[in-house]
């Protein structure tokens, strides 16, 4: 699994700054800490990218994308393969930072985590090079009417029928934001409803399923990109998350989706809880922070979000105990503690998942100015308090504040996340890639998820070293081969005779 996390970015007091070029100077500055004297020459391979790839079973046509769906163009835009394993590169308007896979939810917090903090510097170095103050917020719209993504993968079996994911995993996207959303000041795309939100993406989404993740937004994207053997694996790219700041939420997220992911894979949900009308529930279970919103079943059913998530939550449960030889692991059996859990404290009292659950934590700062100053829902000030809330600077970001001060739960230590901010996960091809990138980079003239090229003296051509299990190129995998060897040539003949 992974996220992919697109950043807003401003430069106070000059509101017309190129976006472009600012995620550029953002991206650029981080080159300089990342990689200090060494060259940096390494390009993104996007040869073997395939974004127009849809899993129903065709291609859609160059001439009928959107521009922004283009993504295997090499476009001059900075973009930087870091020694974590990540990429950090300008994505159109936005600096976005897109973690190593890793195996766990716990891992998808720290690295995601660490590209936060990669993040600060980055905007830091840029400010202290350039002419203007440059501020991210790990946010998802500028309640203008845009919105930019926090995307998640995960690796699923290919043989899985895709409509069997379209069908159960539509009811557990819509009702999930009750954990994941980060909540939203304002209703409609532009913002300009009174009112608070669970979710910044909801009111994004306009049909059920699609390719396109910029227009006409769909809740189950069908990219088919797996970049891994392709008759082996999809990636499921969702695109219908928040940005978390809370970290118990992004672990939430991330390890309740693989759960699910899991039980379609395993066809045990052996319950049809499809919905009539998915497109408005997302929108309506968003707009009620209630949580009594009762959703409709195509079945004639009525249920609560908190009742749905409940059955996948039961599912879960029994597969988990199914599957386990002895006992369930330590992380499902947290992930599966923590979902419970956060499900009865929201049906109870919403206010007591303030420290896991990033919309609660940012009504209950709002409810607070709007008490003491007397403010209604369209207050502009409430507004700016929404922003602070994810500005991504430990001195400002009220997110990052709250934590400080215990009222937001954090599952990471700063030392953990500097080590992830430079050293990849160990479990993951992500090892192969980021050790190449720190032990031989001057010799990596590109990578991309599932290769690393080598330009290599002597030899003619470039040396593609392919990686499309995304569990080999581990540390126990090539761990020893890559301290056995000086310079990459040397790595390169070992990898021959492995």
């Amino acid at each position: 699994m992974g996220i992919e996390t697109e950043f807003g970015i401003s430069v106070p007091g000059h509101p017309h700054v190129n976006a472009m070029a600012t995620s550029s100077a953002v991206v650029t500055s981080y080159s300089g800490i990342a990689v200090g004297d060494r060259r940096n020459r390494t390009r993104w391979d996007f040869d073997e990218e395939s974004p127009l790839r849809d899993a129903r079973g065709f291609d859609m046509s160059r001439a009928e994308a959107d521009p922004s769906q283009l993504t295997d163009e090499e476009l001059g835009l900075a973009n930087l393969i870091l020694t974590n394993g990540a990429r950090l590169y300008v994505d159109h308007a936005h600096p976005e930072y897109s973690t190593p896979e890793v195996t766990n939810p716990r891992d998808a917090v720290l690295w995601d985590r660490a590209g936060q903090e990669i993040m600060v510097e980055a905007a830091a170095a840029a400010t202290r090079e350039g002419p203007f103050t440059i501020q991210l917020y790990k946010n998802n719209t500028d309640n203008k009417g845009a919105s930019y993504g926090c995307h998640e993968n995960y690796l699923m079996r290919r043989a899985t029928s895709f409509s069997d994911i379209v069908r159960d995993l539509t009811p557990f996207f819509v009702t999930r934001q009750v954990f994941t959303g980060a909540g939203r000041v304002g209703i409609g795309q532009d913002g300009r409803g009174a009112g608070f939100q669970l979710s910044q993406r909801a009111d994004f989404f306009e049909v059920e399923v699609g390719l396109e993740t910029t227009l006409k937004r769909p809740i189950i994207n069908t990219r088919d990109e797996p970049h891994a053997d392709p008759e082996r694996y999809r990636r499921l790219h969702v695109i219908v998350g928040d940005a978390n700041l809370a970290e118990a939420a992004t672990y939430l997220k991330m390890g309740s989706t693989a759960l699910v992911l899991s039980l379609i894979e395993e066809a045990a949900l052996d319950e049809d809880v499809v919905l009539a009308d998915p497109v408005r529930e997302i929108h309506a279970v968003s707009h009620d922070p209630s949580l009594t919103h009762l959703l409709t079943l195509r079945d004639g059913r009525r249920m609560t979000a908190i009742d749905i998530q409940r059955i996948y939550l039961a599912r879960a449960e029994k597969l988990a105990r199914r599957q386990a030889v002895v006992k369930i692991d330590e992380q499902t059996a947290d992930v599966l503690d923590r979902w419970g859990t956060v499900l009865d404290d929201l049906e109870r009292d919403p206010r007591t998942a303030a420290d896991r659950v990033d919309w609660v934590a940012k009504l209950g700062l709002l409810e607070g100015y709007r008490r003491r100053d007397g403010l209604d829902w369209e207050a502009a000030r409430l507004q700016l308090i929404d922003l602070q809330y994810s500005d991504i600077r430990p001195d400002r970001g009220l997110a990052l504040r709250l934590e400080a001060s215990g009222r937001l739960q954090r599952l990471t230590t700063p030392e953990e996340v500097a080590h992830a901010t430079e050293r990849p996960p160990v479990d993951t091809r992500a090892y192969f890639r980021g050790e190449c990138l720190r032990r031989y980079g001057d010799a990596v003239a590109a990578a991309s998820w599932d290769s690393v090229i080598f330009d290599i003296p002597g030899h003619d051509a470039l040396q593609r070293v392919p990686t499309l299990e995304p569990v080999r190129g581990t540390r126990d995998h090539v761990g020893h081969l890559l301290d056995a060897a000086p310079c990459a040539a040397d790595l390169l003949e070992s990898l021959r005779g492995a």
